[in-house]
C-alpha cells in the first residue's frame, strides 16, 4: 500500500532532464598532458565535480534537513526530514519507503530508489549551494568528511554501494556521469597529485 501511495505521489511530479555537457567522465589519462602536478590535480578535481554536482549526489547532500529528489532537485515527496542519525524521523524512517533495491512503479514510468542502507549524508557534508573550492576543502577536512583520510575518501567514492547507486538509480533518474570505476580512478589520481583544490 505504501508503495502505491508513494508511486502515485512521485508520478505526479514531472522530472526535468538534467543539463549535463556530457555523460562521459574523462579518465585520469586525459589529463596527463598537464605538466604541472598542482594544475593537473586541480583539473582532476574539476572532472570529479561532474559527479559531485550531479543531482544523484546533491539530492542526498542537502544543505538543510529535507532531502531532494529528481533531476530537478525538488523537495522530497512525501515531506520528510533528516531526523536522528540522518535516517529520517521516528515513524517515517527512510526505510519506511526505501528498500534494499530500486522498485519499479506499478503504474506509469519511474521507480522508488533503494539501497541498504538508505540515508542522507550528515549535514556537515552538505554540498548543495557550495562552490568547488568549498567542497574540496570540506572533503579534505576530517571534521566535515566523517573523519576520513584521503585513502578513506578514495574507498568511499570507489567502492561504497550507496555512492555506486548513483550510477544505477532506477527508471526515471539520470545516472551520474561515467562510472564508479572511473570516478575511483579520478579520486586516486587527484590524491596522487597532491589533492589540490581549485581557487575559484
Amino acid at each position: 500500500m505504501k508503495t502505491l501511495f508513494l508511486a502515485a505521489a512521485l508520478a505526479a511530479t514531472p522530472l526535468l532532464a538534467f543539463a549535463q555537457d556530457a555523460q562521459e567522465l574523462k579518465a585520469p589519462d586525459a589529463f596527463s598532458d598537464i605538466a604541472d602536478e598542482g594544475e593537473r590535480s586541480v583539473a582532476l578535481f574539476g572532472e570529479m565535480m561532474k559527479v559531485i554536482e550531479h543531482p544523484r549526489c546533491l539530492n542526498c547532500h542537502p544543505a538543510g534537513d529535507t532531502p531532494l529528489q529528481g533531476d530537478d532537485m525538488h523537495p522530497h515527496v512525501p515531506p520528510v526530514v533528516r531526523g536522528e542519525a540522518d535516517f529520517g524521523a521516528p515513524g517515517m524512517n527512510c526505510t519506511t519507503c526505501h528498500g534494499s533495491e530500486n522498485v519499479a512503479f506499478l503504474t506509469g514510468k519511474g521507480s522508488i530508489p533503494g539501497h541498504s542502507p538508505w540515508q542522507l549524508a550528515p549535514v556537515e557534508m552538505a554540498w548543495v549551494g557550495k562552490s568547488a573550492p568549498e567542497i574540496c576543502a570540506q572533503l579534505k577536512d576530517p571534521e566535515r568528511n566523517g573523519d576520513r583520510t584521503l585513502a578513506d575518501l578514495h574507498e568511499h567514492f570507489a567502492e561504497d554501494g550507496l555512492v555506486g547507486w548513483g550510477w544505477h538509480p532506477g527508471e526515471g533518474r539520470t545516472p551520474a556521469p561515467g562510472s564508479q570505476e572511473v570516478m575511483g580512478q579520478l579520486v586516486q589520481a587527484w590524491i596522487d597529485t597532491g589533492a589540490a583544490c581549485p581557487e575559484s
